[in-house]
């Protein structure tokens, strides 16, 4: 006979999990008691938002699923943004929550709340468990359904008296689904049109998004790119797909891409999307997005197909099995005149910022960070021009190195996301790029950062302004700053570290800037805080106006 929290805790392990990051509250005391005595890490946070940041960051760091705990009621609902951040961007999470004894459901009772009805939404799947007897199974379908198909998150609903029933219920050792059956192979029909499409084009662009690194097979898109010279551009979800130190790298398309993977896009006769999902930030105005070029579309989620930009080959499946497929079918190329001509666009229209200015500027600071750490950190970051900095100046190597939030566009997602990587990571680098206004969003995880001994490195690049919003007010709103103005109710960021416990170091010009970073990387035992105060109006350039097209971009030409 074993209770619900026992059972519970028993599959977790025989899933492969690790650590858990939560927080109790009255409704898991029972589950926090069965915890007490098993051989999972568990991480008390400060706030269940920052518990849900930190399994996010776990998964994406680990390629694991991240697990998160949070009590019924309110500790249910802070996690809610959390699990809708995961869930835009294809992660791997099961969140389990504390839910009021099963006869009190709906009866309004202390610290009730809706949390499968108001979580719906924002997860891949969810349950509300009202029989111990079913607790392992759903557990592992949990667990089952968030890793496999387009992965997401998945959430358990358990009410505290099917936590404290026991059961001697046998646990299902396989999962059976039968209305879940995610499409894996691909056609082999569309598979052979896609090859026969990239033979014959001159002018081809791979487009890949996150779901390359879901599928792990980013050394399969370098065998496409390299055997096909084909130049390859990557979403902000993708970044580290393709090394962007190779010479077929376009780096970052869309609204903040770079000026030569906008009109590499534009120009070419032949889109290949593998694992992405051709979201706004990117199309631009769609009507003049890839306005000369067929579309090959590889996903796994057939909803994503033609959703927003019609495609003429849509091949449904996993990237990693149609890759392999697709490989042997395609041929050799040159394409020396397009190569060329991309490659003409990235000598003409490099990133670039003014290097002369003593001041500290924001890109010469991720630079840095990329350069001192041999380009092998993890980087995660906050949203906003921090995170539009980060994804542009630092060089990507690898899958797994950029973490950030994409289609939520979460504020304090980045620095809990870098402990969860910090916890899946013990022995790599890992910095949150930051501003000063997200960074002050879940900044209580500092506490569980110095109480873990985890060397996060929090480079603020503190400007005094909710610096996107105000860039936008700068350009659309004649420079009307309104409510987007920091600086004079700033905390002393080092003077905060120090009461946490971590260390400060304050940063004011561009020469103190490589000595800051030397010093958090010889730290070793607790998180730092490098405020860097940068000029308070510079912006994120190239800029792609909303609604229009990508290869009409504000800034970007030196």
């Amino acid at each position: 006979m074993r209770t619900g929290g026992q059972i519970l805790v028993d599959v977790l392990r025989e899933e492969g999990t690790d650590v858990v990051f939560g927080l109790p509250g009255g409704a898991v005391i029972p589950l926090f008691d069965v915890l007490y005595d098993s051989a999972l890490r568990v991480i008390l946070v400060r706030h269940e938002q920052g518990a849900g940041h930190m399994a996010d960051g776990y998964a994406r760091a680990s390629g694991k699923v991240g697990v998160c705990i949070a009590t019924s009621g309110p500790g249910a609902t802070n996690l809610v943004t959390a699990i809708a951040t995961a869930n835009m961007d294809s992660v791997p999470m099961v969140a389990i929550t504390g839910q009021v004894k099963t006869h009190l459901i709906g009866n309004d009772a202390f610290q009730e709340a809706d949390t499968t009805g108001i979580t719906r939404p924002v997860t891949k799947h969810n349950y509300l468990v009202k029989d111990v007897n079913e607790l392992g199974r759903i557990v592992k379908e949990a667990f089952y359904i968030a890793r496999t198909g387009r992965p997401g998150p998945v959430l358990i609903d358990l009410p505290v008296d099917v936590t404290t029933s026991k059961t001697d219920a046998p646990v299902p050792q396989k999962v059976e689904l039968p209305g879940y059956n995610p499409v894996y192979e691909g056609h082999p029909g569309q598979i052979k049109r896609a090859a026969k499409m990239i033979n014959a084009a001159k002018k081809p662009v791979i487009y890949a998004g996150g779901g390359i690194i879901s599928s792990n097979c980013a050394d399969l898109l370098g065998e496409l790119a390299v055997k096909c010279n084909i130049p390859v551009t990557t979403t902000l979800m993708a970044l580290g797909a393709f090394p962007e130190t190779h010479e077929l790298s376009l780096g970052m398309l869309g609204m903040h891409g770079t000026v030569y993977a906008n009109y590499a896009i534009t120009d070419c006769d032949l889109l290949i999307a593998i694992g992405a999902r051709f979201d706004d930030r990117i199309t631009g105005k769609i009507e003049a997005f890839a306005p000369r070029a067929q579309i090959i579309h590889v996903d796994i989620d057939p909803a994503s197909i033609s959703k927003s930009i019609p495609v003429h080959v849509p091949v449904v499946g996993d990237a990693k099995l149609i890759l392999q497929k697709l490989l042997p079918l395609v041929q050799a190329a040159e394409r020396k005149e397009w190569v060329g001509q991309v490659r003409e666009w990235k000598a003409k229209y490099p990133l670039h910022y003014d290097r002369s200015a003593q001041t500290v500027k924001p890109q010469y600071v991720v630079e840095q960070i990329s350069e001192i750490s041999g380009g092998n950190a993890i980087i995660c970051t906050e949203v906003g021009q921090n995170q539009m900095w980060s994804a542009q100046w630092f060089k990507y190597r690898r899958p797994r190195q950029f973490i950030s939030s994409g289609g939520l566009g979460t504020m304090g997602f980045g620095f809990p996301a870098a402990i969860g990587a910090q916890v899946a990571c013990p022995d790599a680098t890992v910095f949150d790029i930051a501003g000063d206004g997200s960074i002050q969003m879940n900044i209580q995880e500092l506490s569980t950062a110095v109480k873990q001994k985890l060397p996060v490195k929090i480079a603020i690049l503190n400007n005094g302004y909710l610096g996107m919003v105000r860039q936008w007010q700068e350009l659309f709103f004649n420079k009307r700053y309104s409510s987007t103005h920091l600086a004079d109710a700033n905390p002393d960021f080092v003077k905060l570290a120090d009461a946490f416990g971590a260390r400060g170091i304050l940063v004011t010009t561009k020469a103190e800037v490589r000595p800051a970073l030397e010093q958090a990387m010889a730290i070793k035992d607790v998180p730092t805080i490098i405020d860097f105060r940068i000029d308070q109006e510079e912006n994120v350039f190239p800029m792609v106006p909303v609604g229009e097209a990508i290869n009409r971009m504000l800034g970007g030409m030196a």
